[in-house]
């Protein structure tokens, strides 16, 4: 458990946060939610004592250890395994099998494992540091994008591992699904404070979201009540005979205070824009194969035509070849065998994150942006700017002086920058913030044309996949479904051998051979052992489900009241409704803890029974 009160901190005039506090409760896993910029990876600095605030304190437990993701990379062993073994307890410094399981389950095969860890890709380095802070098992893990750099089945072993996590965890991560299937609570900094919820982000959105209309709608009410006191006030100073009313709404006005606007927070917010496309097909594969080893190719044997409206998303392990293809089809390449069609009316725009090396440093972002497109007026060079969050004199900024995710943003508008009708998109949310994710989820389904894109990001791939490509096991084929499909016909179909290697091993002798009458009238007991244990349980978690039904029912009806009352200029009905909304709230939080500690203790007393009736089963 964490203690932090009163933190602020500021770098020159840019304020991150102020006078925020919060705490970390036992086996709590929260996710931190914020727009790129607003200060999330230096609250983990802080946090780690890696930088001071300007004020407040992180106050920790004596011998509390924290494990935190850092993205320096220092290693002294000669082997990924050797330089895993590291973070291992003294007393079980020889159990290599922990440093394997962890490795393998990031994605790590025979050869990464023995491999030199500087031999290693930046991703796979990346990937060793996660796997060390992991084996570790400090009593706090904190995680800043861990799954940048891993491909979607480690993603979903990350998942699993993290959700059965028996310590505290604060998570920083742009995809969505990760992070709600992950969490217990969400924290956000927004406007320079922090909010922490029970659940997932929707109800931290939402919070916010409601908050806010609440607060403009005050707000614009309050104005316009001041401005009538002010008229009154001008209007009859003079009139000796209304001097007492002029008075009182003098003093009424000084007592009324002012509630500032609102400021408009920058996000990202734009469309492709399209080409009209008759023809049914934009890309036909035709047997295509390619390796950048003659005796390893990454891609044998590909066919598969692309229609002018598919979405269609390229899904595997990564070093498999998946943006390999992407540079096959966009003519980066040259196939080994077969062929990549594309119809001459197709128009291509080509995201890749790794490709910066086409901005020049010298260019500003408007250049860059002027530069995709020469027939582009200068004024809607200007929007694209603003669109990617580049307003005003930011859009001047050079190039040089951007970080990655800036420059991930300029690649972006190059391409919103000029028409087109066949994206490519590999993994595009990289160095986005979970808003930005959202705007370019939103543009990407609007599109007029077809999508070609590279992503582990499960949300997009439930939102928009109506057809896959698919490496897996040293293969590649296309598939005709969606990505929920894929995985309801088998998916990845490797992830039962990594479920099995993280299930414990039984202790030797408890293996023993029972009869069947033994063995039914052993689980006949078990059976009623469980209706006992479980009633009770299961009654609790109802109960509390109804009670958090009933309140948000509440809540939900004081709501729409305190708006009528805000329209009304009831303003003593509106203190009123303030005061139950936040009541209703702080009991919805409470209830939604005691609703954590009942399922937990549900989930625990099933899972022990399921376990001694699979033994006698088994």
């Amino acid at each position: 458990m964490i203690f932090v009160e009163n933190l602020s901190k500021s770098y020159g005039r840019q304020l991150l946060f102020d006078a925020v506090s919060f705490r970390v409760n036992p086996r709590e896993r929260i996710g931190l939610v914020g727009r790129n910029g607003h200060g999330k990876t230096t609250l983990f600095r802080i946090i780690t004592g890696e930088e001071g605030p300007d004020e407040g304190s992180v106050s920790i437990p004596r011998n509390y250890r924290m494990g935190y993701l850092q993205q320096h990379l220092a290693f002294s062993r000669e082997t990924a395994v050797a330089e895993g073994s590291l973070s291992l307890p003294d007393e079980e410094r020889g159990e290599t099998w922990r440093v394997e399981k962890v490795l393998s389950g990031l994605g790590f095969g025979e050869r990464e494992m023995r491999c030199h860890p500087r031999e290693l890709s930046g991703g796979y380095q990346i990937r060793l540091n996660l796997a060390k802070v992991l084996i570790a098992e400090p009593d706090m893990l904190l995680l800043d994008e861990p799954n940048n750099y891993l491909d979607i089945t480690s993603i979903r072993w990350l998942e699993r591992f993290l959700t059965s996590w028996k310590g505290e965890l604060v998570l920083i991560t742009h995809d969505r699904t990760f992070m709600d299937n992950v969490v217990t609570h969400t924290m956000g900094i927004h406007r320079r404070k922090l909010r922490k919820v029970a659940g997932g982000t929707d109800k931290l959105y939402s919070q916010i979201a409601m908050e806010e209309e609440i607060y403009e709608k005050t707000r614009a009410n309050d104005e316009q009540r001041r401005k009538e006191i002010e008229l009154f006030v001008t209007r009859f100073r003079a009139k000796a005979r209304l001097g007492g009313l002029v008075q009182s709404r003098v003093k009424m006005l000084e007592k009324m205070g002012q509630r500032d606007k609102l400021e408009n927070i920058k996000t990202l917010d734009f469309s492709f824009i399209g080409v009209p496309f008759t023809p049914q097909y934009i890309v036909n594969i035709e047997d295509l194969s390619f390796g950048y080893e003659t005796d390893r190719p990454l891609i044998t044997g590909l066919s598969m035509s692309i229609r002018a409206r598919d979405r269609i998303c390229v899904v595997g392990k990564n070093g498999r070849g998946k943006t390999t293809l992407l540079k096959l089809i966009a003519g980066a390449l040259a196939p080994d065998a077969g062929r990549v069609s594309i119809n001459p009316k197709a128009v291509m725009g080509y995201y890749e994150q790794s490709n910066v090396q086409v901005l020049k440093d010298s260019r500003s972002v408007l250049d860059e942006v002027m530069n995709a497109n020469p027939g582009l007026d200068r004024t809607r060079a200007w929007t694209i700017c603003g669109s990617m969050m580049f307003e005003g004199d930011d859009a001047l900024k050079k190039i040089a002086v951007l970080s990655g995710g800036e420059k991930s943003r300029v690649l972006l508008g190059r391409i919103i920058a000029a028409p087109v009708n066949l994206l490519l998109l590999d993994e595009p949310t990289n160095h986005l913030d979970m808003e930005s994710c959202d705007a370019l989820l939103a543009a990407i389904d609007n599109f007029d044309g077809a999508v070609i894109m590279v992503t582990h990001n499960e949300m997009y791939l439930n939102a928009l996949a109506d057809r896959l490509i698919v490496f897996h096991n040293d293969t590649v084929r296309a598939f005709e479904g969606g990505y929920q499909r894929f995985l309801e016909k088998g998916g990845w179909g490797d992830e039962e051998a990594v479920l099995r290697q993280d299930a414990p091993s039984k202790p030797a002798g408890e293996g023993r051979k029972i009869g069947k009458a033994e063995a039914r009238k052993i689980r006949s007991k078990i059976v009623a052992e469980r209706a006992r244990a479980l009633k009770p349980l299961e009654t609790k978690v109802s109960e509390i489900e109804g009670a958090i039904q009933r309140l948000e029912k509440e809540l939900e009806s004081h709501t729409g009241e305190i708006v009528t009352a805000s329209q009304e200029k009831n303003g003593k009905r509106v203190s009123e409704l303030s005061q139950l909304i936040h009541r209703c709230r702080a009991e919805i939080d409470a209830r939604f803890d005691e609703l954590e500690e009942s399922t937990l203790a549900l989930e625990q007393a099933s899972a022990h029974f399921d376990a001694l009736l699979s033994e006698v089963e088994g």
